[in-house]
């Protein structure tokens, strides 16, 4: 099987810990079922530090995909290109996470039946913590994740994206770790605070599948992009610097990655800003899309057959 999970930007804007979106840049999995034994080769980003045995992501999440199949296959072979910055808040960990369990059930007869999309998520989100990124990532297009709080399992709502969405990613050297951005957030934010970004959230999910136009307003936020400012404080001037010039600018997930929505397809705008406000930081400005398409699993001949 091969598998293309998809980048995926999360906490869009005052869409904190709910709204995500697939973007056209991909990890590349492939996987095949052998005699024996665990191989794991690794190319692209990360390739000179993540494992190549069992404590790989994507193989913990293969093999938990693998239990609630029905049983561990003879054995593994893992190839993967890594195309997706990792520790950048562009969902690299549910790529892994996503592209495993997909894999896996595309290998078992009847996988899909068995793993729907429903259960895929829920499985994915119990081991990446959150489900915000890694439902778009399993779904394409834009999302709206949660957890039952009857269930306890992950749920999504997925939408596909307005035509006139021309995101564009401003990736830094610079890394940043989900967990020391959690850590800045106050437990309790004002109540004034919380409505105002209750409602910027609503219009977002109408700026991103109808009005582009609202994104500007509709990007604002309270919860959560100032609070980690301590920790990427170049990311958040670049965000200020593009939303004065009228850019609609978020940190991506976690960041320190910036997400940018240009007026046109043409990214000059974005560069420009981006080149007076990286400081110490270098960021690389790259254009992409919205992918409608999130992880699927095709079956390609084995290297007997080929």
């Amino acid at each position: 099987m091969v598998v293309r999970p998809p980048a995926t930007t999360a906490n869009i804007g005052p869409g904190y810990d709910a709204l995500g979106a697939a973007l056209s840049l991909h990890d590349e999995i492939e996987m095949a079922v052998v005699d024996s034994g665990l191989s794991v080769e690794l190319a692209g980003e990360g390739a000179d530090d993540l494992p190549r045995d069992e404590r790989h992501l994507l193989v913990r999440a293969a093999r938990a995909a693998f239990d609630r199949l029905g049983g561990q296959p003879s054995g593994l072979r893992l190839r993967c290109v890594n195309r997706i910055p990792q520790a950048r808040g562009l969902g690299s960990s549910s790529a892994a996470v996503v592209g495993g369990i997909v894999a896996a059930r595309g290998l078992v007869a009847n996988g899909v039946e068995i793993l729907d999309d429903a259960a895929a998520l829920a499985l994915a989100a119990e081991i990446e913590g959150h489900p915000d990124n890694v439902a778009p990532c399993l779904l394409g297009g834009v999302t709206i994740a949660w957890t039952d709080e009857v269930t306890g399992l992950a749920q999504a709502a997925r939408m596909d994206p307005v035509a006139g969405l021309h995101p564009v990613i401003c990736v830094p050297t610079t890394r940043g770790y989900t967990a020391e951005s959690r850590s800045l957030l106050p437990a309790e934010v004002p109540h004034a605070e919380a409505a105002a970004n209750a409602g910027r959230a609503a219009l977002l999910v109408r700026a991103l599948t109808a009005v582009p136009e609202l994104l500007l307003p509709a990007t604002r936020d309270w919860l959560h992009q100032d609070y980690r400012r301590p920790s990427m404080p170049q990311s958040l001037e670049l965000v200020d610097a593009l939303r004065a010039e009228g850019i609609p600018a978020v940190v991506s997930g976690a960041g320190p990655t910036v997400l940018a929505f240009a007026r046109t397809p043409e990214t000059d705008d974005v560069e420009a800003v981006a080149a007076k406000v990286a400081g110490s930081a270098t960021f690389a400005v790259t254009a992409v899309s919205v992918s409608t398409l999130g992880a699927v699993a095709n079956l390609i001949p084995s290297l007997d057959q080929q």
